[in-house]
């Protein structure tokens, strides 16, 4: 662990530290403006929030400001973002900067972008997720660059007398024949004019892009590549104290009584109390050991001898849930979609036809590489908090209400995260720090969690399991499919006000390829274990189970599976979510097929292999871009081997292609990790796997050659940090029944699947 002080870096996640806490105000555009004329002439605009949610769908929503940032030139010429968005390795830092300056017409080294303090009152919803950063941010930050560079115009003519038209602005500086003036030397003038209307702006046509689209190294690798970046870990204010927590190991269980008496003897063991559980952000509660260091904290908890009421939930299993699972999918369900009369056909149905295959997949833990943390200062009438966190303004009204103190008297400062996926959207290692903190006023104090509290303690992907019937006709065309689903529902979790499934279903809610029988019906499992978002959520295992099935079809009809596929994908069909027609974001098959067609292209489709070997492919919808990807694997003396991923991604406009690709590689690598390795099973109502030792991820030398390739497209940017998951595993395990005729309908993949 690295000693450094929080704030030793100035980027999207900088976080200046101050030893003692202080109430945040909401910076209004009137506040701004006043901080900033003592510094000398600005410009300051602001940029619209996205009109679309692009947060996690569950989390508490609060009401969505008309402004999401701003953007600020001053009297230098220097432009500084203000994002309210979090770095959290998926490339905002550096995107963002491209979209504003190739709008702007400046340099995109000279765009220095900052972290927007959190405050609701301004910003809205401030959640990093849904891969929708640059989603979201693409038209706003378009606006509010190009009303900017008309400001600037607009200051520059009336210097010089000139028309608007007569002037362009490129690279920091407006200019009509020889005479030049700077952004900086404008600013004065700029400022004084009204912000024009951000829908009657002219914006680049994408022919003209000069910087989005182009290779720009990314801003916050430098940081993290010397060391002086900061992450929760490395947070450290003047005086503070060190936190770990002592969690009962069975969900839902509770401290009965306990004796401090040994722990509080520990070198270093300033003081040893209880902290109860928080229902609203599913925090456990527990022991809390309070300490001079991580390390101290840590050993003199070990020392504690507790007495556990472990509560309803410690028979829980994996067996048990599976059974649970069996039952349900035995059972008639609630019925999603019914189109056609599946069930009919189904039944009449010759047997060399139908199809019937029951899938499984298990929880599966985040595994972020730092484990959760939190620094938080508490004082009379504030408080300041440090975490890496994508939700800062759930963290925000957490640590407020745990406090007793308003909002706007909690300061958030958010760092970099070492891995989120959306474990970091939780608020609940927040609500542990504030509860410390509040026994400690005056005092800072970090909690640091073990890597086996962050795998027996996490908000996992849901286990579910799937049971499909269908059939092909005589034509090759699927006559029917029927999809009844049991899964540990994340909406039954977080609010159970809202339908199980609406956190469930996925894109079998708009299913892409053509048929007149489709039925999906869907019953949520009774569960103690915690569940939550899970990178792609839903999408992880509905991918896996459409688009294996899909193979399993294709074989039935004796068809070449990227033929079936291409067969049942009408180019002139869009496909609405079933359960919300006007969500304005239907599945556009043609699209579908392209990156079908790409991916096959560049992965040489069709060339004959020699035995051991096979070749799969699959493709999946979700966050409103499209995915593809063809798998070669070997399989020799029962192991497998991926030998190479070839992805192709629709994700409209792509603004930075190396951020872009590193986000495809990122998501192919975990999808790995969960198709091949990777499970948590839970015995005796708790997680079982609690380390890297028995949770295995994918290690650099089972990495296959990863091959991205982007559809070309004019259309406006969609999401990139999930999308390239789902048709991972069944792009691997079709390749697998190519090589070997054996399916694989149950994950991770086990040694015995590919025994004889």
């Amino acid at each position: 662990m690295r000693n450094k002080t929080a704030g030793s870096y100035r980027d999207a996640n900088s976080v200046p530290a101050s030893p003692t806490p202080r109430t945040s105000a909401a910076p209004t555009r009137r506040a701004l403006l006043k901080t900033a004329a003592a510094a000398g002439a600005v410009l300051l605009i602001p940029i619209r929030a996205a009109q679309a949610d692009d947060a996690k769908p569950d989390a508490p929503k609060k009401a969505v400001s008309p402004f999401a940032s701003w953007v600020r030139i001053d009297q230098h010429g220097a432009v500084t973002l203000l994002s309210s968005r979090s770095e959290m390795g998926q490339g905002i830092s550096s995107a963002a900067p491209m979209i504003l300056a190739e709008e702007l017409g400046v340099d995109w080294q000279d765009v220095h972008i900052e972290q927007a303090p959190t405050d609701g009152r301004v910003f809205g919803d401030q959640g990093t997720g849904g891969s929708g950063s640059i989603a979201g941010s693409w038209t706003p930050l378009r606006q509010a660059g190009a009303a900017a560079r008309q400001m600037l115009i607009q200051a520059a003519a009336q210097q010089w007398g000139v028309r608007p038209g007569e002037c362009i602005a490129t690279r920091g500086a407006v200019r009509n024949g020889n005479k030049t003036l700077t952004y900086g030397e404008l600013v004065a003038s700029a400022s004084q004019l009204p912000i024009p209307d951000f829908d009657k702006v002219a914006l680049k046509p994408n022919s003209e892009f000069k910087l989005v689209g182009t290779v720009a190294p990314r801003k916050d690798i430098p940081s993290k590549t010397d060391g002086s970046a900061t992450f929760g870990i490395d947070v450290r204010v003047p005086g503070m104290k060190f936190a770990s927590i002592e969690r009962c190991p069975v969900f839902g269980g509770k401290v009965k009584s306990f004796d401090a008496t040994k722990a509080k003897a520990a070198p270093g063991v300033s003081a040893v109390f209880e902290i109860p559980a928080i229902d609203d952000v599913h925090a456990c509660g527990g022991i809390a050991v309070v300490a001079d260091s991580t390390w101290n904290a840590m050993k003199a908890r070990k020392a504690l001898q507790v007495d556990w009421d472990f509560g309803p939930r410690v028979d829980e299993s994996s067996e048990s849930l599976r059974k649970q699972f069996r039952r349900l999918v035995d059972l008639p369900q609630k019925v999603i979609v019914n189109q056609g009369d599946a069930d009919t056909v189904i039944s009449a149905a010759p047997v060399d036809k139908k199809v019937e295959a029951d899938y499984e997949l298990p929880f599966q833990a985040h595994a972020c590489m730092e484990p959760m943390n939190c620094t938080v200062a508490y004082g009379k009438n504030s408080a300041e908090v440090w975490a890496p966190a994508q939700g800062p303004d759930w963290v925000q009204g957490t640590v407020a209400q745990v406090l007793g103190l308003k909002p706007d008297q909690v300061k958030v400062n958010i760092t970099y995260m070492g891995g989120g996926f959306g474990r970091r959207y939780q608020a609940d290692f927040a609500a542990e720090a504030a509860q410390i903190a509040k026994q400690l006023p005056g005092v800072p104090v970090q909690v640091l969690w073990s890597r086996e509290d962050d795998m027996a303690h996490d908000f996992y992907r849901p286990a579910s399991y799937h049971r499909i019937s269908g059939a092909v006709d005589a034509h090759g065309q699927i006559a029917a499919w029927k999809h009844r689903s049991t899964s540990t529902s994340i909406a039954s979790w977080w609010d159970r006000a809202k339908p199980a499934e609406s956190s469930e279903l996925g894109s079998t809610l708009q299913m892409p390829y053509l048929m007149k029988n489709y039925k999906l019906e869907y019953a949520p499992a009774d569960s103690g274990v915690p569940r939550a978002w899970w990178r792609s959520v839903e999408a992880s295992f509905i991918g896996f189970v459409m688009e294996s099935y899909m193979d399993e079809l294709a074989h039935a009809a004796g068809a070449d599976p990227l033929e079936f596929r291409l067969r049942h994908l009408d180019p002139a069909r869009s496909v609405a979510n079933a359960l919300d027609p006007k969500d304005g974001n239907p599945l556009v098959c043609a699209r579908m097929r392209g990156v079908l067609q790409l991916a096959a292209s560049k992965a040489d489709w069709g060339a004959k292999l020699p035995a051991g070997r096979g070749r799969g492919i699959a493709c999946h919808y979700s966050f409103n871009s499209y995915a593809a990807n063809v798998a070669d694997v070997v399989v020799e003396d029962g192991k497998l081997r991926v030998e190479r991923i070839v992805s192709a991604v629709d994700i409209g406009t792509v603004v930075s292609p190396n951020g872009a690709r590193a986000q495809v590689e990122s998501a192919v690598v975990y999808g790995l990790t969960a198709a091949l390795k990777s499970q948590i099973t839970i015995q005796n109502g708790r997680a079982v796997e609690t380390n890297f030792n028995h949770f295995a991820c994918l290690k650099m030398d089972e990495t296959p050659h990863i091959e991205v390739h982007f559809v070309p497209s004019d259309l406006a940017p969609t999401g990139i940090g999930e999308p390239g998951l789902p048709p991972v595993a069944p792009a691997v395990m079709n390749a697998v029944f190519a090589a070997t005729g054996k399916r694989i309908r149950r994950l991770p993949l086990t040694p015995d699947d590919l025994r004889a």
